[in-house]
């Protein structure tokens, strides 16, 4: 009986690709496999957006209107809601100008209790090395 970590780790910004979209269906759906895991064990993702990757959680994206998507924001949001932990870099968001106010931080209108955690790089980097399977998209 155990815990099968995965981490989802997004590094390309949300525009003209379907990485980041596939990265936010696959740690969602992820958690379905443990139809075929053994009794007691359990998978537990985390999506963690650095890079350019961090420009995925800001807030009100139009991609329905410049591009016929739907927007990640509502994926991020359900992440949230079904207690997937989110992680985005801080020195990213720096280096991009990015604030708090301006990226998703939480889906309270939704029934969520989790928030995103904003997270050094090294804290990131300590994640993803406790993680035996990473993801990188």
């Amino acid at each position: 009986m155990g815990a099968l970590k995965l981490c989802f780790v997004v590094q390309r910004p949300p525009y003209k690709s379907e990485n980041a979209r596939l990265a936010l269906t696959h740690s969602i759906s992820s958690q379905t496999a443990e139809i075929h895991l053994d009794d007691g064990d359990t998978i537990v993702p985390t999506l963690i957006f650095v890079g350019d990757g961090v420009l995925n959680a800001v807030k009100n994206q139009q991609a329905m209107k410049h591009y016929g998507v739907t927007s990640t924001e509502n994926h991020i949001k359900n992440g949230l809601l079904i207690d997937m932990p989110v992680w985005i870099c801080k020195e990213d968001m720096q280096r991009l100008g990015l604030t708090e106010a301006q990226v998703i931080t939480d889906a309270e209108e939704m029934g969520a209790e989790l928030k995103m955690k904003f997270a050094s790089f090294d804290e990131i980097q300590k994640e993803m090395e406790a993680c035996p399977h990473l993801l990188f998209f």
